[in-house]
């Protein structure tokens, strides 16, 4: 095509102005949508660190009351992943990790921290599920690795391997007066 002819095509298209709505669209729905996403997928992690903890108040509850006396790993985890699976995708108990001990005092309670390991995800080697008896302290935590959905936020929101964002839920106690 002849530079005169190009130079020529060119000035008729930008000074056509009838597809500038439909550009402009664009380039707003772009940014648009990108917040939108940002919403609902902040919105889904917090109903589901809600739900979480919620979980672990009421089986906290249990255990405090002792209506719970004896629980193993399993039964704890699958306790918990009934209670959250309104939001959890199939394969709760894989992503969920539960540490469930007796303390001496609350102050040796409150020392104890969550690790991320080497390989960024959550250091379980200490973990325990020990159902304290009547009159102790104790201290249940959930985990849960929550997976990130959208894309581009993926970076930003997730803090463990896999693209995942750890949802954590403590509650602690003293059980109160209960046969044992």
């Amino acid at each position: 095509m002849h530079p005169e002819a190009m130079k020529g095509l060119l000035a008729r298209f930008w000074r056509d102005r009838r597809g500038s709505t439909a550009i402009e669209f664009v380039a707003l729905a772009i940014p648009f949508c990108l917040l939108v996403f940002a919403i609902l997928e902040s919105c889904l992690s917090f109903a589901g660190q809600q739900i979480l903890t919620n979980a672990t108040d009421d089986i906290a509850r249990k255990l405090r009351t002792g209506q719970i006396r004896s629980l193993t790993e399993t039964e704890l985890k699958n306790d918990i992943c009934n209670r959250i699976n309104i939001l959890v995708p199939g394969n709760c108990s894989a992503n969920l990790s539960v540490d469930l001990r007796e303390f001496t005092s609350f102050a040796e309670a409150a020392k104890l921290r969550v690790k991320i390991g080497n390989d960024g995800d959550i250091d379980t080697s200490g973990f325990k599920v020990e159902v304290g008896r009547s009159g102790t302290k104790n201290m249940l935590r959930t985990f849960y690795r929550w997976p990130v959905i959208t894309d581009l936020l993926r970076q930003s929101m997730s803090n463990l391997k896999g693209n995942k964002t750890l949802h954590f839920a403590t509650a602690t106690w003293q059980n109160e007066p209960f046969d044992d």
